[in-house]
């Protein structure tokens, strides 16, 4: 068994895996507690993100925003449960990448690996550059490209000074968040209490029973489940958690459920004070600041500032920093297994980060901010959130699917509830929810999952079929581990 490197911290509790065993060594730092991950994934979602894209939220679900995110919390903890059982069985980087490749098939893995890169790779690029622009908007002096290029460069070095120094600022952020939207709930709340409202109850502004329909609330769900992504960033930070495996799934139904709960009460909230409720309803244009307009009704102009520099920094600094950090995360462990580039999968010896990969998402990041920038095209920057989505859609019905098939096909679980029936459950929301998204995210993203089956079936067809370290020695898990639900 290889030494870990100098330096590592411990390997988690007892009844955890080792690295080890998968045949890896163990090269990232294990420094990361329960409540660092929970922060963590808190800060990747953003405890404010529905300040963006409320809006457009709105108009798609017919003004039920606070529905639809309901909706969309219970469909991620169905995804959550699946999360939470497979990194039990293999606590490593990847992700799903992971867990399809070593439950169903290396293949599989690749697919499904391909499928989510489409959003890790995407969404910080769409927050660096929907944060420069609100930058913009309050700082006219200081143009949309300089403030991207600086958030790029903050984060960057921030992710490569190593996990501990990202989880300290991450912490700090969500602190700042979350003052921030308390703020928010009381000067809505006294506001609605004077009479400031725009008409809609308490009861419409939930559910509309004259604009109601499940195909409605799950397209509204494919805008809104933006806002949900990074819980799933949790289980990339396995092989830097210092405590039981079972803690990296807590981390992410806990990290869900807070988002989720502050989710639905801001958006509940706003939509009773959003102005012009009725034009965005009969398809008028999203401006993408609807969010700090009804914060302007509420109190005045300084609430407007508030939730929009707010909102530009959560995402240009606090969500884009976790968001590159996890991207590395995964270019790294595709990379160790020789399915990209071996440069990828190059660590720092003093910081104990995969440098290479932090940097390549910088630099990823940088041009195609730069541009959508160029462009300025709010439709291209709306259809890049869509194609993030979509990616990270895909990856997770293949989680549900390894789930079913590790689990009960290949070690014989009679936990029907855990293994069969809570996955199948959401792997129908989830492919509803894809049904229902639009067309042109369907058909690049459609292109880009066929693209990754191609090359895959190219490598199968050269003898070249993916494989994963240490796959050869794996046969059944132990019933009395792996098998065993999370408490």
């Amino acid at each position: 068994m290889a030494s870990p490197q100098a330096g590592v911290s411990p390997q988690p509790a007892e009844g955890s895996a080792s690295l080890e065993n998968f045949g890896y060594r163990q090269e990232l730092r294990r420094e990361l507690r329960f409540i660092d991950m929970l922060a963590y994934g808190l800060v990747f979602m953003v405890p404010i993100a529905p300040f963006a894209i409320f809006g457009a939220v709105f108009q798609v679900s017919g003004g039920m925003v606070a529905l639809t995110y309901l909706v969309a919390l219970v469909a991620m903890l169905f995804t959550a449960n699946s999360y939470a059982q497979m990194v039990k069985a293999f606590p490593m980087a990847g992700s799903v990448y992971n867990y399809a490749s070593r439950g169903i098939a290396p293949p599989v893995g690749f697919v499904a690996g391909w499928a989510i890169l489409l959003d890790y790779i995407l969404v910080p690029s769409l927050l660096y550059v929907v944060a420069a622009f609100s930058m913009n908007a309050i700082v006219t002096a200081i143009p949309t490209a300089v403030w991207l290029v600086a958030f790029v460069v903050v984060n960057t070095v921030v992710n490569y000074l190593g996990i501990k120094i990202t989880a300290t600022v991450t912490r700090w952020f969500l602190i700042a968040q979350l003052v921030v939207l308390a703020l928010v709930v009381v000067v809505f709340l006294i506001a609605l209490g004077q009479g400031k409202g725009n008409g809609l109850s308490a009861g419409t502004a939930l559910f509309n029973g004259d604009l109601f329909g499940w195909s409605l609330i799950f397209a509204a769900v494919g805008v809104a489940m933006l806002s949900f992504l990074g819980f799933d960033g949790i289980s990339m930070l396995a092989e830097e958690n210092r405590e039981e495996a079972s803690k990296i799934g807590r981390a992410m139904a806990g990290a869900l459920i807070v988002a989720g709960v502050l989710f639905v009460l801001q958006t509940w909230l706003g939509s009773m004070l959003v102005p012009n409720p009725d034009g965005l309803l009969n398809g008028g244009p999203v401006a993408g600041d609807e969010f700090a307009a009804a914060a302007e009704t509420a109190s005045g102009h300084w609430m407007y500032v508030l939730t929009s520099l707010a909102t530009a920094l959560a995402w240009g600094i606090a969500n884009a920093m976790v968001a590159q950090g996890a991207t590395s995360r995964l270019l790294f462990a595709m990379a160790r297994d020789k399915q990209l580039p071996s440069f990828l999968a190059r660590v720092s010896p003093k910081h104990a980060v995969p440098t290479n990969a932090v940097f390549l998402v910088a630099g990823l990041s940088l041009v195609l901010g730069l541009t959508l920038w160029f462009t300025r095209e709010a439709d291209a920057i709306a259809d890049l959130g869509r194609l993030v989505n979509f990616g990270a859609l895909i990856a997770f019905i293949v989680l549900h699917l390894t789930v079913f098939w590790w689990y009960v096909v290949r070690n014989g679980s009679r936990d029907w509830l855990r293994h069969a029936v809570l996955p199948a459950v959401g792997l129908a929301m989830l492919v509803y929810v894809v049904v229902n998204q639009k067309i042109f995210a369907q058909l690049i993203g459609g292109i880009w999952v066929l693209l990754g089956i191609a090359v895959v079936a190219f490598l199968v067809a050269t003898k070249r079929t993916p494989m994963l370290s240490g796959m050869s020695e794996e046969t059944t898990v132990d019933p009395d581990d792996n098998l065993t639900p999370a408490p």
